[in-house]
């Protein structure tokens, strides 16, 4: 096997500012490069997987996943494509009500899939944990603007979505005709209105929130012609492939955990990162309990919990190092198999092993995707999972698709910047120190103030010495305190003005946010969006 050199190359990325304004990188010519590349990388794997060759697992992988999709997606919609494609491209996010920004992933999944002839799936992360069950949604006037969380449903401790089941039906059921009701006078038709009755239906079939906005979100795409297919992230590690995968990590966990944790000092360093926790914290160490990087719950206790192991002669010993402590048959050396089956079993008695960030992409890029589409926020910290690919498995890492994009709420704005308070503020410093530039209407001047200008005029230009400095200095301050009562009524134009820019700023505070969720648009104008964006790449 053949080591790649470390990549510690970085990601330089910013989030569109502009409405309306989309990022893509690669694109053209050289995203269709990225694929190819890609797809040449895993044909030339030489490694072995607990016995398994790499690409014979990867195939494996890559039919369960499109099999899985289509029975998922098929299970409240008809797919509109079929799923023979050679190629696989991948998006993923968590199931909530995310920003059109985040949206536009879907749109390029479905447009890059029908151009390279490609199945698109998409991920719906759902061993991520709910942080919020409310959204922030404008209100008020354009003038004075409010922002207010409006919840969804009622709160539960910090489960993740995959259990996360609807508590307050109240609440949810009637959540549109809230957000409406506050967006009202800003917006007259949110997308609230028509797609939450749809979350509302699905949630008969699934009562688990994370499934009811996505299975929603993903019927809505499919009406207005997108075709990709979903599968919840938890489906994903019930497939044998993952479990295989699993249990290789699991198995070589001494070399995986100190190439981890010497990759994110270095990413820490790169990008200048103090945190302990940023992007992830280091996987630790205790007496012989190495952690993994997975989570482990059960479904009688659905906390996320993290997953520590060590070795006990021809076994590992799992634990959350709480209440749970489980036997794995398993070594470095040894074929799978017998773990394979096992970790099924785990599974189907309820206990959850789950993939964390880093290894939600790892498992993604390396064993099923052809491309996977990111996010700036994802792009930025898989760079480690580069660094992971290249160090542990001794891979060149796959190239990845960026995609995010800028879409403001349809709200009449006033136009203003920081940098229009920035000019005002500079000409009212200027009406302190130089006021006689204000004053240039010879016709508007009186006698008295003509006087005061040529006095300051008189000691501008004289030359500054040691022995008339201070006088000098005296002079210009006093003949400009002595104009001020001229330039009175343009001071006080400025701060009028002045003080109509930081409403303005205020009120831009609240509307010009890119942070709020899809539903607060009007429909046409999201639809168009999206498909505007396919088109474009197609």
């Amino acid at each position: 096997m053949t080591v790649a050199e470390p990549n510690t190359t970085r990601r330089r990325l910013t989030a569109p500012r502009a409405h309306g304004e989309v990022l893509q990188e690669p694109s053209g010519e050289e995203l269709s490069a990225l694929i190819e590349a890609n797809i040449q990388l895993f044909q030339d794997v030489d490694y072995d997987v607990q016995g398994r060759p790499f690409a014979e697992l990867r195939k494996q992988a890559r039919g369960e996943l499109v099999a899985a999709a289509t029975k998922y997606s098929s299970s409240y919609l008809d797919p509109s494509r079929g799923t023979d494609y050679p190629k696989l491209l991948i998006a993923g996010h968590q199931p909530g009500l995310f920003h059109p920004g985040v949206w536009l992933k879907n749109a390029a999944l479905d447009g890059l899939s029908r151009q390279q002839g490609a199945v698109g799936v998409n991920l719906q992360i759902d061993n991520d944990t709910l942080k919020s069950c409310s959204i922030r949604v404008p209100g008020g006037s354009i003038e004075s603007p409010t922002a207010r969380r409006i919840a969804f449903d009622g709160p539960l401790a910090e489960i993740p979505f995959e259990q996360r089941h609807i508590v307050d039906r109240a609440c949810f059921e009637h959540f549109d005709a809230r957000v409406a009701e506050e967006i009202a006078p800003l917006i007259a038709d949110p997308l609230v209105k028509q797609y939450w009755p749809r979350v509302v239906e699905r949630s008969r079939h699934t009562n688990l929130l994370g499934a009811s906005i996505s299975q929603a979100r993903h019927c809505l795409e499919s009406d207005w012609g997108l075709s990709n297919l979903e599968l919840p992230q938890s489906a994903v590690c019930r497939l044998e492939a993952f479990h295989w995968f699993l249990a290789h990590l699991l198995a070589e966990l001494p070399r995986f955990h100190g190439v981890h944790n010497v990759a994110l000092a270095e990413y820490r360093r790169l990008h200048h990162l103090r945190s302990a926790n940023h992007p992830v914290p280091e996987l630790i160490a205790d007496d012989q309990w190495l952690e993994a990087p997975f989570w482990i719950w059960t479904d009688a206790s659905p906390t996320r919990r993290r997953l520590f192991v060590r070795r006990r002669a021809s076994e590992l010993q799992l634990s959350d190092r709480r209440q749970l402590e489980l036997t794995l048959p398993l070594t470095a050396n040894r074929s799978a198999e017998d773990a394979v089956s096992t970790l099924v079993n785990w599974e189907q008695q309820g206990i959850r092993i789950r993939t964390r960030a880093l290894t939600t992409t790892l498992f993604a890029r390396l064993m099923m995707a052809d491309a996977f589409i990111h996010g700036i926020g994802g792009a930025k910290y898989d760079e480690l999972t580069d660094m992971l690919i290249e160090r542990f498995f001794g891979l060149p890492a796959p190239g990845i698709i960026v995609v995010s994009a800028t879409l403001l709420l349809p709200i009449r704005r006033c136009g203003v910047t920081r940098e229009d308070a920035r000019r005002i503020d500079q000409e009212t410093r200027e009406l302190t120190y130089h006021p006689e530039r204000f004053l240039t209407d010879t016709t508007r001047i009186d006698v008295a103030t003509s006087k005061l200008i040529a006095e300051k005029q008189r000691w501008v230009a004289t030359t500054k010495t040691k022995e008339n400095a201070a006088r000098r200095h005296r002079a210009i301050l006093d003949s400009n305190e002595a104009l001020q009562g001229a330039v009175a009524s343009i001071r006080e134009k400025l701060r009028h003005r002045r003080d109509e820019i930081e409403r303005c700023l205020r009120a831009e505070d609240v509307l010009g946010s890119r942070e709020f969720a899809f539903c607060l648009f009007p429909e046409k104008m999201l639809r168009d969006f999206l498909l505007e964006f396919r088109k474009d790449s197609l």
